[in-house]
């Protein structure tokens, strides 16, 4: 099995380990630690229908790579992986995301996801203008005005000829944003946008990123779910006698000349990853692809089965066949993606403010009455300097507040209050705005804190998923360290493993060919009887594509015999030869045949290094067999067996 394929495997499988305080029984200790029957039958039974090797589904075969996945556990722990600062870090961030999707009072509301859901049945096209400001900016009004002055500016002399003047790219924008629907812009932008009447600009409205106005262009229904065929000549050719350009124009007149879409996009597109399929793509919405023109080409075609005239994009030359076009999908469809996009979008805030009433109703929150009005007194117009201190006397053992038993100190307030002066720095703010403001956010910080905290205690649920990804973390951490880094950096270990197994690394047989498509059998048996007799590529086009006809198109490379681009019976031989498949025919030119060889080490590093650290892993987990003591509760085996057999 592959090395990465198997480690990705159990990380896999660790994720799907269930989280039990049931009183079971324990098949296996490892260093002394327990590991229970169900943690083992949950991952056995859950991961078969994934599992492709046989010998994995055998008990014992699966109970060894178990085991050995224990045992990598145990080396990290003894390795003190859990203690580095980037674990610590990236497990500590996947929990804070993982915590908000267990808040129960997180979840979105129907109100937000129906909004959301009827605005992505409406595209608009917009353009706006924005006068930057800093998100913590309290002394907006010099913003306000700006944007205003260009707003009225706009409607007496016209968006572009403001733009002309005005847009910098850094303090001041004017921008075209084409169309958008729901979650392409931040909410309170698109909440102003689905306000504005078509042919009107909103009044000034403020976002993290300042003050803008939107004038809105147009709004039309949604263009709904489109699914596309397309052929693509990419603009980069290894043929250097090819020309893009002319090469979609050829293929497109043997389109017209009723050849099948399918088969042309097989033959030749360059979108390796859809022609197989007839050139087939994934089904797309608008403003989905990174390419404006093809959506724009493809959602113009009038009806299923029409096709479009050879156009270009930023990757290449294209011709594009609309499959099916499907309105969007109902509300119950879409329900659970349009919650998912929610929780991730601006809109969160919303949410985590509701999180927040939530959850002080469910603690037990005592507040002091005297904190605000002590902070009031200590605080002082350094703190717009950055060199604002607490007090010597400080007390720093009193509490603002406590959350059930847990207090909030007076120390960790000020410490809070010190780190946000960087913030401020400059300003003029009521010092008075700032306490009510740092006050409310510590408060939330330290709820939320709380509720994260103690998640694990809440939630078995919560608790086993935490503690399979902590694992496969400190999985995935021990190999790179220990297998992964060293056989690609150890390159004396390298070239040593190439030399010992440099009979395993070799090129296939390959041919220098130069082919001639067509769809008419007599025309391709005119070009196989032209190449026996040597005409040249140019005179054979010059021959059979003449007028507005074109009959043959020519592909020249190097391959190896099994590239899907030949037939299965492709036969390796010098000269030309006559096939059909992919719906059309096809002469073959073997020019030169490149025989087998053995790759140099650089050729072949990627699967020598794989190779390198299957033989690596071998030997370090036979050194972890011999590091910890592990023991098989044989009755528990056997009747684990018994229990699979009979299911």
């Amino acid at each position: 099995m592959n090395q990465k394929f198997r480690i990705a495997l159990f990380l896999l499988l660790a994720l799907n380990i269930s989280f039990s305080q049931d009183k079971v029984d324990v098949l296996l200790t490892v260093n002394d630690e327990p590991v229970k029957t169900s943690e083992f039958l949950r991952v056995y039974n859950k991961n078969l229908d994934l599992v492709k090797d046989e010998s994995q589904k055998d008990i014992d075969g699966y109970l060894k790579l178990f085991i050995e996945y224990q045992l990598k556990l145990q080396e990290a722990k003894r390795l003190k992986l859990n203690e580095e600062e980037k674990y610590q870090r990236e497990f500590s961030n996947y929990k804070k995301q993982l915590t908000k999707n267990y808040l129960s009072e997180n979840k979105v509301t129907d109100a937000l996801v129906e909004e959301a859901y009827e605005r992505s049945k409406q595209d608009i096209n917009a353009s706006h203008i924005l006068v930057r400001l800093d998100e913590s900016a309290t002394d907006t009004l010099n913003a306000y005005n700006q944007v205003l002055e260009l707003r009225e500016r706009v409607l007496n002399e016209g968006f572009d000829a403001v733009k002309a003047q005005e847009h910098n790219g850094t303090t001041i924008f004017l921008e075209d944003l084409g169309y958008f629907s729901a979650f392409k812009m931040v909410y309170d932008f698109e909440n102003a946008a689905y306000n504005t009447p078509v042919g009107e600009i909103s009044m000034p409205f403020r976002t993290q990123f300042g003050y803008h106005v939107v004038n809105v262009k147009d709004k039309r229904s949604s263009r709904g779910t489109i699914t596309a065929a397309h052929i693509m000549v990419a603009l980069q050719q290894k043929d250097s006698t090819l020309n893009p350009e002319q090469r979609i124009n050829e293929i497109y007149k043997k389109i017209e000349q009723g050849e099948s879409f399918e088969a042309l996009a097989k033959q030749f597109s360059d979108d390796k990853s859809s022609a197989r399929n007839g050139g087939k793509l994934s089904p797309f919405k608008s403003g989905q692809l990174s390419s404006t023109i093809f959506e724009d080409v493809a959602f113009g075609l009038d009806a299923d089965g029409d096709i479009s005239k050879p156009f270009k994009s930023n990757f290449g030359w294209h011709i594009v066949k609309r499959i099916e076009l499907e309105p969007i999908a109902s509300f119950d469809e879409l329900k659970p993606q349009f919650e998912s996009r929610v929780q991730r979008d601006s809109r969160s805030k919303l949410i985590n403010k509701a999180m927040i009433e939530e959850l002080k109703t469910r603690y037990e929150i005592s507040y002091d009455p005297n904190a605000k009005a002590y902070f009031d007194s200590i605080l002082n117009n350094n703190f717009f300097k950055g060199s604002w201190e607490l007090p010597k006397d400080f007390d720093e053992s009193k509490f603002v507040f406590a959350i059930n038993t847990q207090p909030l100190t007076y120390k960790e307030f000020g410490n809070h209050l010190l780190a946000a002066q960087r913030l401020y720095l400059g300003k003029n703010t009521p010092l008075s705005d700032v306490l009510e403001k740092e006050y409310n956010s510590f408060f939330e910080k330290s709820l939320l804190n709380y509720r994260e905290n103690n998640l694990e205690l809440e939630s078995e649920e919560f608790a086993g998923i935490i503690q399979e990804y902590r694992d496969g973390l400190l999985l995935f951490d021990l190999m790179e360290k220990e297998v992964w880094n060293k056989a690609a950096k150890d390159s004396v270990g390298l070239q040593n493993y190439y030399q010992a197994n440099k009979g395993n690394y070799k090129w296939k047989e390959r041919v220098d060919v130069l082919i001639a498509s067509s769809a008419d059998k007599l025309i391709a048996n005119d070009v196989l009887s032209m190449m026996n007799k040597g005409v040249s590529r140019e005179e054979i086009n010059k021959t059979l594509n003449s007028g507005t006809k074109q009959n043959i198109l020519f592909t020249a490379g190097i391959y190896s015999a099994d590239d899907p681009k030949f037939p299965s019976n492709f036969v390796v031989h010098k000269g030309p030869k006559l096939y059909e498949y992919n719906e059309a025919f096809h002469v073959i030119n073997v020019k030169e045949i490149v025989p087998e060889k053995i790759k140099s080490l650089e050729e072949a590093k990627g699967n020598v290094i794989n190779d390198y650290q299957q033989e690596l892993e071998a030997a370090w987990l036979a050194q972890l067999y011999d590091r910890f003591d592990v023991k098989v509760n044989k009755k528990e085996l056997k009747r684990i067996k018994k229990q699979i057999k009979n299911q």
